[in-house]
C-alpha cells in the first residue's frame, strides 16, 4: 500500500488502542487456564492473530466477537500429538510459545518468516542442549521436543525480555521449583513486570528475589479469569507525538500507573521539545523510530542503548537512517549510539516502510508535517491496523492506494 500525505495539522481527542503486549500475555494465560476466560478490549492485529492461532494449535479454544475473546484453556503438558504453530512475524508469539511446546514429549514446529527466525534464539537453544532436548532451527522454523525439567536457568539480561516471559509461563506448571538468573545488565525489566502482573491475574505466582533473580514455584495451575486489556503506551506515542510538529492532540484511555515501560515517552517528548537531550533507549527500544523522527524535526538528540533496535522487524537503525536521509536529516550511528541533528524538508523520493510497523508510523508523523509518500505502509497492520484512520480523524490529510 502507498500512502500520500499533504502537510496538515492534527487536532482533536483520540483513544489509545489496546496494548498489544498485554493482549499477548492475557490471551496466553487464559489459554493455559482450566475453564473459560473472557478477555475484553482486544484489537485484532497480525501479531495477535498469530498468538490466537498458536493457542488453537496447542488445543485451546478461542472465540472472537467484536473486541472480546472467550478463551477455553488447554494443558500443554498433556499434548498427545505433534503440533504446528504459525507464528507469522511475531517475535513475542514465537518466544512466548516455544517453552510451552517443550512441556510435552511430543514434537512441535514453530513456523515464521525468515526475518523472524533470524532473530536471536540462543537462550532456548542452550537450555535444550543442556537438558538433552530437541532444538532444530532452519530459516523458516524451529522444531522442538521436551519434556522440559525445572531448574536454575541463567542467561544474559540484555538479549530480550521475551525469553524471560516465555519461561515464566512454562515453569510454574512443572513439578519442581525454578529460578531464572539474569546476567546484568537487565534491560526491558518493565516487560518482565507486565508478565508477572498478567500471571498474577490468572492465579500464578512468580517473584523477584533480588535485582537479577526470579523465583518460580512449581506445581501451580492457571485459573480462569475475566480481564480487560489496558491502553497501549507503545502505540499512543505515534498519536501524541503529533504535538511536537504543530498538532494539538489529546490521547485518552491510558492507565497512568501502567507498568508499560514505554509510558516514559511523555518525559522524552518533553526533553526533545525543550532541548537537545541524550536519551537512553535500553528499557524502551520500541520508541526508537518515532523519537529519531521527532528529534530530526525538533532540536536533534543523542540516543544510547540502541543495540537491540537492529534485531527487530527491520534493522531500525539502518532503516531510519536511510529514510531520514531522504528528509535531508543529518543521522549518524555507531555500535552504541545514534546522533541526529535538526532539520528536515519534504522528501523528493518515496519513502519505504521496510516491512516494519514502527518505521511506517514514525515516517507518517514527519510526512504529515512536510508532506511525502510512503510505500509498504500496510506494515501497520502488524500492531495498529486502524492507524491511518486515526490520523484522518485528527485531520491529517492522506490518501491510501493499493499498489
Amino acid at each position: 500500500m502507498r500512502v500520500f500525505f499533504t502537510p496538515s495539522k492534527a487536532e482533536g481527542t483520540v483513544k489509545a488502542p489496546p496494548s498489544k503486549s498485554m493482549a499477548h500475555r492475557m490471551l496466553l494465560a487464559a489459554g493455559l487456564a482450566d475453564g473459560t476466560s473472557i478477555i475484553s478490549n482486544i484489537k485484532i492485529s497480525r501479531d495477535i492473530e498469530a498468538t490466537i492461532d498458536c493457542l488453537r494449535a496447542l488445543g485451546a479454544s478461542v472465540e472472537i466477537k467484536g473486541d472480546t475473546a472467550a478463551v477455553t484453556g488447554t494443558d500443554p503438558k498433556n499434548r498427545g500429538q505433534a503440533a504446528a504453530l504459525k507464528c507469522r512475524e511475531s517475535g513475542s508469539t514465537i518466544r512466548f510459545f516455544l517453552p510451552l511446546c517443550l512441556l510435552s514429549g511430543m514434537p512441535a514446529c514453530l513456523e515464521g518468516t525468515e526475518k523472524l527466525l533470524s532473530r536471536p534464539f540462543s537462550v532456548y537453544e542452550n537450555i535444550c542442549n543442556e537438558q538433552g532436548l530437541l532444538f532444530e532451527k532452519t530459516k523458516n522454523a524451529i522444531k522442538v521436543c521436551g519434556p522440559l525439567n525445572p531448574g536454575c536457568f541463567s542467561f544474559r539480561g540484555d538479549i530480550s525480555s521475551q525469553f524471560v516471559t516465555g519461561l515464566l509461563y512454562a515453569l510454574p506448571v512443572l513439578d519442581g521449583d525454578s529460578t531464572v538468573r539474569l546476567i546484568p545488565p537487565v534491560e526491558s525489566r518493565s516487560y518482565i513486570d507486565l508478565s508477572l502482573f498478567a500471571l498474577k491475574q490468572f492465579g500464578v505466582t512468580a517473584e523477584w528475589k533480588n535485582e537479577t533473580t526470579l523465583y518460580i514455584p512449581g506445581g501451580q495451575q492457571f485459573l480462569k479469569n475475566n480481564a480487560s486489556v489496558e491502553g497501549d503506551w507503545s502505540n499512543a506515542v505515534f498519536l501524541e507525538g503529533l504535538n511536537l510538529i504543530g498538532g494539538n492532540v489529546s490521547v485518552t484511555g491510558l492507565k497512568e500507573d501502567s507498568l508499560q515501560g514505554d509510558r516514559v515517552y511523555r518525559k522524552m517528548l518533553g526533553e526533545l521539545k525543550s532541548g537537545t537531550p541524550k536519551l537512553d533507549l535500553s528499557d524502551c527500544p520500541d520508541l526508537g523510530p518515532v523519537l529519531f523522527a521527532l528529534a530530526a524535526a525538533q532540536n536533534g538528540a543523542v540516543f544510547t542503548g540502541i543495540e537491540r533496535l537492529r534485531l527487530k522487524e527491520s534493522d531500525r537503525i539502518e532503516a531510519m537512517q536511510e529514510e531520514l536521509n531522504k528528509f535531508g536529516a543529518d543521522f549518524s550511528a555507531d555500535l552504541h549510539s545514534v546522533t541526529i541533528r535538526p532539520g528536515i524538508r519534504r522528501p523528493a523520493a518515496p519513502l519505504f516502510g521496510h516491512n516494519d510497523h514502527r518505521i511506517v508510523m514514525a515516517l507518517s508523523l514527519l510526512c504529515s508535517y512536510v508532506g511525502g509518500t510512503i510505500d509498504g505502509a500496510e506494515a501497520v497492520e502488524k500492531s495498529f491496523p486502524e492507524f491511518f484512520e486515526k490520523l484522518k480523524e485528527l485531520g491529517v490529510v492522506l490518501c491510501e492506494l493499493d499498489q
